[in-house]
């Protein structure tokens, strides 16, 4: 009996369960965190854009100057 229960409980995470205020909590942090990983993720892209903008257009003047 007690191993079909436990077979019977394997989804486990069950978040309707939860009183209202701790799924509005949950899900505000877990939003939270989502825009934090886009923010840091579009610094990391920027960065990248502007040493490529930097190093690319530095070697175009180099190539011209010794055209």
């Amino acid at each position: 009996m007690v191993l079909a229960q436990l077979a019977a409980d394997t989804g486990g995470f069950d978040p309707s369960a939860w009183p209202p205020w701790l799924q509005v909590l949950a899900g505000t942090f877990a939003a939270g965190l989502f825009i934090w990983l886009l923010i840091k993720l579009l610094k990391l892209a920027l960065w990248l854009l502007f040493f490529a903008v930097v190093l690319g257009g530095s070697a175009w003047a180099l190539w011209l100057l010794l055209q």
